[in-house]
């Protein structure tokens, strides 16, 4: 029973001070440009359709350690979490622009806060620019 509780007592320590650092991270951080913040979650494909690019960012997180949690394929947007560590979701939108574009959009958030840091969108999209047949480039 001592062993539980430490390792109840350790948990509670360790999610404690998980927030603890977020918090502090989320308040020292200078606030994004939003320019380049948009440029940071949004990349363009150029690829033969929306579906293609979908499946290929659903595997790529789940790849990453996430659970699709939903999708709406006829919207173009689904939602995956990651709980290990620390609770991450993303949300991934893939939109047609033209006829031979797709644009995804990735939005991360931290319990209730908006993930400014670029790192968490960079390894997403390193991840999927691996996983399309196609190149990626910034959707400016």
């Amino acid at each position: 029973m001592n062993a539980r509780r430490m390792s109840l007592r350790s948990l509670a320590v360790a999610v404690g001070t998980v927030a603890l650092v977020a918090a502090t991270v989320a308040s020292a951080a200078p606030a994004p440009d939003p320019a380049q913040a948009a440029s940071e979650r949004t990349r363009a494909f150029d690829a033969p359709g929306r579906d293609q690019v979908l499946r290929a960012a659903m595997a790529t997180l789940q790849d990453l350690g996430f659970v699709i949690e939903k999708a709406d394929s006829a919207a173009g947007t689904f939602t995956a979490v990651k709980i290990e560590k620390y609770p991450l979701r993303f949300t991934v939108s893939a939109q047609p622009r033209g006829e031979r574009q797709i644009v995804v959009r990735a939005d991360a958030m931290y319990e209730d806060t908006p993930v400014t840091a670029p790192q968490p969108y960079q390894d997403f999209f390193a991840a999927l620019d691996k996983a399309m047949p196609v190149a990626s480039h910034s959707a400016d």
